[in-house]
């Protein structure tokens, strides 16, 4: 998947400026697209050189001008022609694991704090990612809301960003415990 369709599922029911973009893709989109801000700039340019989204000026007092993105016909047809395709197999490319596979040879204390750093790193990502669905469902059951709901596609891909997450937690458990018994002094 392209950042440029990230961006077009990004803006499919609202408007937003190149600063709230970056926001929503460093929080609510981040569990399965990253992008730096300079790359989201570059491509909202593209985008709409492209004609696939339409910009607007609006005034703000004492700051500058900002400029509101939203999806053209274009846009939404390209979105549309996106959702038909075969997504590509996901892939895994984790530098933790290559520190892994070289543990007979690598320094067990530093991986095992690279381990530790990344199971704070899920609990923070999950407790927000937990956070966000309590957002989307308003205090409704999960059933109610499936039922009744408007954003079904935020609640899966958080739903695949938590379960993610505690996959990560597991995995780095049972990490620490296999170093804990193969290299107790470290």
């Amino acid at each position: 998947m392209s950042l440029r369709n990230a961006v077009l599922a990004a803006l499919i029911n609202r408007e937003a400026s190149g600063y709230e973009l970056a926001k929503q893709f460093h929080v609510s989109v981040a569990n399965f697209w990253t992008a730096t801000s300079q790359q989201l700039y570059r491509e909202l340019e593209k985008m709409e050189a492209d004609g696939l989204l339409s910009a607007r000026l609006v005034a703000q007092e004492k700051r500058p001008d900002k400029r509101l993105f939203s999806l053209t016909d274009a846009g939404r047809a390209a979105l549309r022609d996106f959702t038909r395709q075969d997504p590509r197999p996901t892939t895994v490319r984790d530098e933790l694991l290559v520190q892994i596979e070289a543990l007979a040879h690598a320094d067990v204390a530093s991986v095992r704090c690279s381990i530790e750093q990344r199971i704070e790193s899920s609990t923070r990502r999950l407790e927000s990612y937990e956070q966000r669905l309590s957002e989307i469902l308003r205090g409704r059951t999960e059933d109610d809301f499936l039922a009744t709901g408007k954003r079904i596609g935020p609640y899966l891909t958080l739903q695949r960003g938590i379960m993610f997450e505690r996959e990560n937690l597991t995995w780095g458990r049972l990490a620490l415990s296999v170093l804990d018994r193969r290299f107790p002094a470290v």
